[in-house]
């Protein structure tokens, strides 16, 4: 199976700068070695450099994710029976579809710049109250106010990029005084969002009263029934985007190898921003159906999210933004779950638990893959 547009699970040499290709990925006779004509094919071609191994690690890992699913559906339906196990399910869709979201967009600029964004649950936020001020405060209808929200969102990750990480990386700053950034810019965000907005919670002007009948005598609010549709078109949308696109492709080829990339003549500037643009627009269509979904809105409210995004970013598999989408729903799954079991104060534990768990036996994560030798 081809590999998804940015797989790779542990670091590559040079990811930030367009210095020459190292020396690992050249002959001795100084022309491209294997690996090195491996990726300058993907790159010029879209096809990604043969994987076998990585492959068959994938194939594993989504054969043991069947397992645990099943398994714990099974454990489920024989405690709690099927009309409570079935609801459980349905309330853990709402919720892992929102941490898929933003999961994806992390695990997107994790895998294409190395870089682990602290700001991104602020994003989050800042979407959420774009959406708002246009749908409470000035009488927007939902759907435009959440339009709003999400293009607010990814300006504002493409105005961070411009203004903050480009120069950074040209001053060739490390990993941890970019990390430090992330975390300044959180605050940034969130108490300008406090100033403005005050620090009392709000709700975006919803009917979450009503609720749709489902058969077997389950039940669905309308708005998170709204909050799935269109969580899963988005996830749907971009994940067709950048596995088959050539903005996709270019995307790939950056997260193997930035400086071969750039060899192949791919303008490495105008994809990062791309970058941004598509984790910022995620970023907001997830703050905006996860407040939606929640019912209230805080400054914290995407920092408390934080957590449980990188939580599923990990899980299923740090810099596979398909890995993602499947750790945010898995992890989604698990904490309504548990709440059938435990306090549903323990939902934030439990799901570290799992992610802990996880990793004793699959350290690359669920659909990760290990680096080849």
């Amino acid at each position: 199976m081809p590999s998804s547009w940015c797989d790779r699970s542990t670091p590559r040499s040079d990811p930030r700068s367009a210095a020459t290709p190292t020396r690992r990925a050249a002959g001795a006779d100084g022309r491209p070695g294997d690996r090195a004509a491996a990726v300058l094919n993907a790159a010029r071609s879209g096809t990604p450099p043969p994987a076998d191994a990585r492959a068959a690690a994938t194939g594993a890992g989504r054969r043991w994710v069947a397992a645990a699913c099943i398994a714990a559906l099974a454990a489920l339906l024989a405690s709690r029976g099927a009309e409570t196990a079935a609801q459980a399910t349905i309330n853990g869709l709402v919720t892992g579809t929102y941490f898929a979201l933003g999961a994806v967009g992390l695990s997107l600029v994790f895998g294409v710049l190395r870089l682990v964004n602290f700001a991104h649950g602020d994003m989050l936020t800042f979407g959420a109250y774009v959406a708002l001020f246009l749908n409470a405060g000035s009488g927007w209808p939902i759907v435009p106010a959440t339009l709003g929200g999400v293009l607010a969102t990814a300006a504002l990750a493409a105005a961070s990029e411009l203004a903050i990480w480009r120069p950074m990386r040209a001053r060739r700053a490390g990993g941890f005084q970019m990390l430090l950034i992330t975390v300044g810019l959180a605050f940034v965000i969130r108490n300008c969002i406090q100033l403005a907005a005050g620090a009392d919670p709000l709700q975006l002007r919803l009917d979450v009263t009503s609720a749709v009948a489902l058969p077997g005598g389950l039940r669905i609010g309308t708005v998170e029934l709204w909050v799935v549709v269109a969580g899963l078109g988005a996830l749907l949308a971009v994940a067709t985007l950048l596995r088959y696109g050539r903005l996709g492709k270019e995307m790939r080829a950056l997260a193997d190898n930035l400086s071969l990339a750039e060899v192949a003549g791919i303008d490495t500037r105008r994809v990062i921003l791309a970058t941004w643009l598509f984790a910022g627009a995620l970023a907001g269509l997830a703050g905006v159906l996860s407040s939606a979904a929640a019912g209230i809105l805080t400054p914290n409210f995407g920092f408390q999210l934080l957590l449980s995004l990188f939580a599923a970013t990990i899980l299923g598999g740090i810099g596979n933004a398909y890995g993602a989408l499947a750790g945010g729903l898995l992890l989604g799954f698990a904490e309504e779950w548990s709440a059938l079991f435990v306090d549903a104060r323990w939902k934030l534990a439990v799901g570290f638990v799992i992610l802990i768990l996880t990793l004793l036996v699959r350290p690359n994560g669920l659909l990760g893959r290990p680096a080849l030798k």
